[in-house]
């Protein structure tokens, strides 16, 4: 439960500070004095956005602290996983600067907003007069009735197996369009990896296939010059060696007379026998040297072969090839790999259905229990409101479908008078009937509920007279097990409260402030006189709010 509020330059309050109690609390004033400031601050404190134009004084930070007992409601875990430090007295504090930034704590933490925002679905929830309008949204006729089903574990299960049956669904799908689209390339890949199979390439040398193509293709003219080579070397009169060895026979004569001429000597003998081993290599590669048709023609063959593998490929090199090929043999053996993945996802997927259908069947069995009791309580509770033919026609419908809560389809429909028939709320009941079926929600959600506190911003909108009195009985009995505020404008129900609160507006210096005080016995009496005559109170005002609060 909410124990304290503060708040500081926020809208019309320039500073507030106000303790409150368990039970029934009332809150009362004139229309405009500030009850909304007040939600629009707690608000906050619950992780709404905030904007410059809440600040009082653009120049100063604004401050909301609410403090809140919650040892009774086993919030250990949350402020577990959170890392945050758990304190039965939790403090939560929002500041906003005049920079148009704003921070947020709890337990002098530093938290983000969703933080907040988590939190604050197990402290309080605030019912304004357009939450009204989800009594026709199916989302929320869902909560009322897995609220009394004890649902909400299983649908937590069941959120997380359909997230992953999702996941699967999703993998599944994008799997079979990878080997679709594997297997309309895979007759090409093949065709293009048995191709560089084929070719052989790992061991072949394209430019020693080169200058061996260049080579046979040139026999003749080699050969022809290469004994040509020879002759000039050994001719007997004019060879190059014939004079060669002359030159070495007259230097040698000389080399004796100097170290100069000695070496000049020898560098001639060492060209002689260079000479004279390049003579015999040439008559070697002379007489080896043959025209072999045969080889000529498979070496060009395994030359254009590469050429055109290299054309199509968009590649210069035998290894660019080799990688080619290498990468056609990887997605030709993928396709096995992602079949077993399909095969293993599909398997899966079939568990988690059957897993999924039976949660849902689970939440179905539930939720068909309780809307006889669901539809009973309403009768009975809007009997007391003075709606006795009120009848509710609920029914549950599975489907095929997964949806985020089950596989369930509702229909809830609703009647107000003897032959009338069933619609949709919102089309056949008016604003009067809709406030008073959602005090009848809330009042039997109260009870499943482990919610410490509730706050009714004008839920008592289009009564009056005695069945105001019964909703003010019904948010009294709320408060048995939880606390209750209601913002009223109704006196019948702001006599009820165990405690009443007034927010009021004063101007001081020109500037016009909201302010919010805990009425005594005596000021109780005055506000609700004023309530029922205005402000000029009677006697008889004030023995009629006597008599109420009596």
């Amino acid at each position: 439960m909410i124990t304290s509020l503060s708040i500081e330059n926020f809208a019309l309050i320039e500073k507030l500070s106000i303790d409150f109690s368990s039970g029934f609390s009332t809150i009362t004033g004139e229309t405009g004095a500030g009850k909304s400031i007040l939600l629009g601050a707690l608000g906050l404190v619950l992780g709404k956005r905030a904007d410059l134009t809440s600040l009082k004084n653009k120049n100063e930070k604004c401050i909301i602290e609410a403090h809140f007992q919650i040892a009774n409601y086993n919030l250990h875990s949350f402020f577990l996983s959170n890392d945050l430090d758990y304190e039965e007295e939790t403090i939560i504090r929002r500041e906003i600067l005049p920079s148009g930034k704003s921070r947020a704590f709890i337990n002098d933490t530093p938290v983000n907003l969703q933080e907040l925002q988590d939190l604050s679905l197990f402290l309080i929830d605030i019912h304004s007069q357009h939450q009204t309008k989800e009594l026709s949204e199916e989302d929320f006729q869902f909560q009322i009735i897995d609220s009394i089903a004890n649902n909400q574990d299983l649908i937590s299960k069941y959120d997380s197996q359909l997230k992953l049956y999702k996941k699967q669904k999703s993998d599944l799908s994008q799997l079979n369009l990878q080997i679709q689209n594997a297997l309309n390339e895979q007759d090409y890949n093949t065709f293009l990896l048995k191709e560089l199979v084929e070719a052989d390439l790992a061991n072949c040398d394209q430019s020693e296939l080169e200058a061996t193509l260049e080579k046979l293709s040139n026999v003749e003219s080699i050969k022809e010059n290469l004994v040509k080579a020879e002759l000039l070397a050994h001719e007997e009169q004019f060879g190059v060696l014939h004079n060669l060895k002359e030159m070495r026979v007259a230097m040698q004569k000389a080399s004796g007379f100097s170290a100069t001429y000695h070496s000049l000597f020898e560098r001639l003998n060492s060209v002689l026998i260079e000479l004279d081993d390049i003579t015999r290599d040439l008559k070697n590669e002379s007489e080896n040297l043959t025209n072999d048709p045969e080889l000529l023609e498979n070496v060009n063959h395994k030359l254009q072969l590469i050429y055109s593998l290299q054309k199509k490929h968009q590649v210069l090199t035998i290894a660019e090839l080799l990688e080619i090929q290498n990468e056609l043999d990887r997605k030709v053996i993928s396709i096995a790999d992602v079949e077993a993945r399909i095969q293993f996802l599909e398997k899966s997927i079939k568990e988690n259905e059957f897993q999924l259908n039976q949660l849902a069947l689970e939440i179905h069995e539930n939720r068909v229990k309780v809307i006889p009791i669901l539809v009973e309580k309403l009768i009975q509770i809007l009997e007391q409101l003075g709606m006795p033919n009120a009848r509710f026609d609920i029914k549950i419908n599975e489907t095929a479908s997964y949806f985020k809560n089950g596989k369930d389809e509702l229909q809830f429909l609703f009647s107000a008078n003897k032959g009338s028939d069933f619609g949709v709320v919102k089309k056949v009941a008016s604003g009067g009937e809709l406030s008073r079926i959602m005090l009848a929600v809330k009042a039997i959600l109260a009870k499943y509920s482990k919610l410490p506190t509730i706050i009714f911003d004008e839920i008592d909108t289009g009564v009056s007279g005695e069945i105001a009195n019964k909703m003010g009985d019904i948010m009294k009995e709320m408060s048995q097990t939880m606390q209750v505020f209601t913002i009223t404008h109704l006196p019948q129900i702001a006599a009820k409260g165990s405690t009443h609160f007034k927010v009021f507006k004063t101007v001081l210096n020109g500037q016009t402030h909201s302010k919010l005080k805990r009425l005594s016995s005596e000021e109780r009496v005055l506000e609700i006189a004023q309530m029922l005559s205005g402000m000029q109170v009677s006697d008889s005002a004030i023995n009629h709010a006597k008599a109420l609060l009596d």
